[in-house]
C-alpha cells in the first residue's frame, strides 16, 4: 500500500520513503511509526498502541518514544513546534493530522536525487598513497572525517550510518574518505604516525576543492583534525567533535605499561569480522555496550569488510599513539563537543579536555555508552541535531 501526504509517499511494500521525490533512508522503527500513523491518519494513536506496534510489547523508555517521533517529524518535514503533520496530543498520543492520500499496491517510482547516490573517488597523498573519498548531498561543504575502520561503499548501505549520511547531505555536500589502511584507501604503511594522517586529510580536502567548509571530526580522527587546522587557518569555518580525543589511549595516565597487554588488542585477532564469533563479540561490547544484537552484528560485518584482523591490529597502534594536545589552543573556529557521558574506552574527561582547552567551544554530554551513537538510541537524534543547528549557525 502506498499513503500519500505533505509532499511524502510511504511504500509499505518496497519500504521506500519519499519526500518531494526524493528518497529518503529510515531507520526501521521510524519507518514502522510512520505506517502505524499513516494507516490510522485522522486518529490519535495512544502511546500503548505504537510500543505494541513498534516495539513488540516490550518495555521502552519515553526518551525513546520520543526520540523516534521526533525522527519522523524530521523525516516529512515537520517539528515539534509546527507540529503540522504529526500531532502530539498530551497525555494520548500522536495524530497525523496532514491528509492522508491512499494510492494503493504499486511500485514507487523516484526520481534521481543529489542525496540519493555518491560519488567515490582518489586524491594522492604526499608519500603517492592513494585515498578514497565520496561526495554526496547538495548544499555548502561539510567535511566528515570518521573512525578509522570505515569503508565508503559498505558503509552507504548501511543501516548504521546512511541514516546520519542522508539527515547531512540533505542540507550539505557531504565529503567523506577512508583513512589509509581502511576501505578502499591503500594500505596502512609502518611506521605511519600523525603527520602522515594530516597529510591523508589535506590531500582529500584539496581533492575536493573544499577551500572553506565545515568539519565533523569523529574518535581518532579528531587528533588528526585538530592538527590540520591549527596548521591550516582560514580552511575550516566550524568543527564539531563527536566522542573524540586529542590523547590517543597509549598516550593517557590510564595507558597499559605493556600494549599487547591491552584486551583491546588481543581480543581483536579472534574471529575478525565473523558476528557470531564471541571474542569479537567481545571486543566490540567493550566500545559499544549500548548497541542492540543487531547492531554489533551489522557493525562486526562492516568494519571486517573494511580491514584486516592484522592491518587492523597495528591500525589501532598507531590510531593509539596519536597526540594533538599541544595543538589545541590554536584551533581558533566556532567548535562544539558533543561526547557520550559514560564511554569506557573514551571516557568524558576527554571531551572536557577538548571543550577547555579550544577558545570558546561548547560541551554537550548525552546519556550514552557507545563510541559512536547508534540509531537505536535517544542520543543518536540528540547529537545529530545538535550538530545541524550547530553548523546552521555558520
Amino acid at each position: 500500500m502506498r499513503y500519500s501526504f505533505a509532499n511524502c509517499l510511504l511504500d509499505t511494500e518496497s519500504y521506500q520513503f519519499l519526500r518531494d521525490g526524493t528518497p529518503v533512508q529510515l531507520e526501521p522503527q521510524v519507518f514502522d511509526l510512520l505506517r502505524c500513523l499513516a494507516e490510522n491518519a485522522g486518529q490519535v494513536v495512544t502511546k500503548d498502541q505504537l510500543i505494541d506496534r513498534i516495539w513488540g510489547g516490550r518495555i521502552v523508555s519515553e526518551a525513546a518514544i520520543s526520540s523516534r517521533i521526533s525522527a519522523a517529524r524530521a523525516a516529512v518535514g515537520d517539528s515539534g513546534k509546527a507540529q503540522a503533520v504529526i500531532r502530539t496530543v498530551v497525555r494520548r498520543g500522536v495524530e497525523l493530522v496532514a491528509p492522508v492520500e491512499v494510492i494503493g499496491p504499486g511500485p514507487a517510482t523516484p526520481a534521481p536525487a543529489p542525496g540519493g547516490r555518491q560519488k567515490i573517488r582518489y586524491a594522492t597523498s604526499r608519500d603517492g598513497t592513494r585515498i578514497a573519498w565520496a561526495v554526496s548531498g547538495a548544499g555548502p561543504p561539510l567535511f566528515r572525517a570518521g573512525h578509522h575502520v570505515t569503508h565508503l561503499e559498505r558503509d552507504w548501505q548501511s543501516s548504521i550510518w546512511r541514516p546520519e549520511f542522508d539527515r547531512l547531505g540533505a542540507g550539505h555536500s557531504l565529503v567523506r574518505y577512508d583513512i589509509r589502511g581502511s576501505g578502499l584507501s591503500d594500505p596502512l604503511a609502518p611506521g605511519s604516525g600523525i603527520e602522515t594522517h594530516v597529510e591523508d586529510m589535506a590531500a582529500v580536502i584539496e581533492a575536493a576543492g573544499l577551500d572553506r567548509c565545515a568539519m565533523i571530526a569523529t574518535l581518532q580522527s579528531t587528533p588528526v583534525a585538530i592538527r590540520y587546522i591549527a596548521e591550516n587557518p582560514g580552511r575550516i569555518t566550524r568543527l564539531v567533535v563527536q566522542c573524540g580525543y586529542v590523547r590517543g589511549r597509549a598516550r593517557r595516565e590510564t595507558a597499559y605499561a605493556d600494549p599487547e597487554a591491552d584486551p583491546s588488542i588481543a581480543l581483536l585477532r579472534e574471529g575478525w569480522g565473523d558476528p557470531e564469533n564471541g571474542f569479537m563479540r567481545a571486543w566490540l561490547s567493550m566500545f559499544m555496550p549500548g548497541a542492540t544484537r543487531d547492531e554489533l552484528t551489522e557493525f562486526i560485518e562492516l568494519i571486517g569488510a573494511a580491514s584486516s584482523a592484522d592491518h587492523i591490529a597495528e591500525q589501532r597502534r598507531v590510531v593509539d599513539g596519536l597526540d594533538a594536545e599541544a595543538c589545541l589552543e590554536r584551533v581558533d573556529v566556532p567548535t562544539l563537543v558533543i561526547h557520550p557521558r559514560n564511554c569506557v574506552a573514551h571516557p568524558l574527561s576527554e571531551g572536557q579536555l577538548i571543550a577547555r582547552a579550544i577558545p570558546g567551544a561548547e560541551l554537550m554530554v548525552v546519556e550514552s555508552t557507545n563510541v559512536a551513537c547508534m540509531p537505536s538510541e535517544p542520543a543518536w537524534e540528540e547529537q545529530l541535531a545538535a550538530t545541524l543547528d550547530f553548523l546552521d549557525r555558520g
